[in-house]
Order: structure tokens, then sequence, then C-alpha cells
């Protein structure tokens, strides 16, 4: 008999998260974030209460667009009419706001 402990497989795992899915109305910027050039850094960066979180320019575009009054279709449909060569990127821009959403960027 050995004396390594066993592990039981039937337990059940559970993970806490603070993950809300994105709504359906209009997104803004979380309170207490905003977003800046960093001219030392050369790019936009996101500023909020406990950090900073420096933003590639694709970030930044559509952060941008993050106005308090458009949706995300709304977001999707204007960076689209303005980047009509990137062909569709519809679910690249929603999966980007998403974790910007998970991650309490946008509210």
């Amino acid at each position: 008999m050995s004396d390594a402990p066993t592990r039981n497989t039937e337990q059940k795992v559970e993970y806490a998260t603070d993950y809300k899915p994105l709504h359906d109305g209009p997104l803004k910027l979380a309170r207490g974030h905003r977003i800046q050039y960093e001219t030392a850094q050369g790019c936009d960066v996101l500023l909020y209460p406990e950090g900073v979180v420096q933003l590639s320019e694709t970030a930044a575009m559509i952060l941008k667009q993050v106005d308090g009054q458009k949706d995300a279709t709304g977001i999707v449909s204007s960076l689209m009419q303005q980047f009509p060569e990137a062909g569709d990127i519809s679910g690249d821009i929603r999966s980007f706001l998403e974790v910007a959403h998970a991650r309490g960027w946008i509210a």
C-alpha cells in the first residue's frame, strides 16, 4: 500500500471570477479611466487609479471609439468603415471589447 496521497478526481473545481458579459448598451470608459498619449513611451496609454496600461495602436483606436454613445455594434461599424481594406475585423474588435470589459476598463 502506498503512502502517497490519493487525489479525488470527482471533486469539482470552481474558479473565482468577476467576469460579466459585454452588455448591449452604449459603452464608456470605466470610472477613473482615461486614455492619454505619453510622449516618453511614444504611444497611448490607459490610465486608471491602480496603474497604467501601454496600448497598442489598434487597442487605442478601439478604446477611443468607446465614447458613452456607441454600443459594440456601433464601434465595430465605425472601425470597419474607417478601415475597409482590413476585411471583416468585427470578431477581433468584439473580442477586444470583451477583454476590456472583463478587465474593468470599460463599462
